[in-house]
């Protein structure tokens, strides 16, 4: 999902049922299809999400140290230099905790 206001990568916050910009803050109600622009070769409308359609995010067998839950979303961030190896950031599908993992 993109952010219909800064067109930047929006993230699930599956326990408020929205998506969340984390460049500009806009929340848009999970499953809602969002008008963004017009293609200039064809002119038509480009909807970001289907309706009915949930995150897309992979997930992961792991515990929520908060709520306990055993599944969560993952993405992997180079969070230091080149040479070390990427972070793995968790948020928990329930509760909606977030988590890291140094490999």
């Amino acid at each position: 999902m993109f952010c219909p206001k800064c067109h930047r990568l929006m993230r699930p916050d599956k326990a408020k049922g929205v998506w969340v910009c984390s460049s500009c803050g806009t929340k848009v109600p999970i499953g809602r299809a969002v008008e963004v622009g017009k293609s200039n070769a064809t002119g038509r409308t480009m909807a970001v999400v289907e309706e009915g359609k949930g995150p897309t995010l992979p997930t992961a067998a792991e515990t929520c140290p908060k709520c306990g839950n055993d599944l969560a979303y993952w993405v992997l961030r180079q969070t230091r230099g080149a040479d070390e190896p990427e972070t793995r950031i968790f948020e928990c599908t329930k509760c909606g905790h977030k988590w890291r993992e140094y490999q």
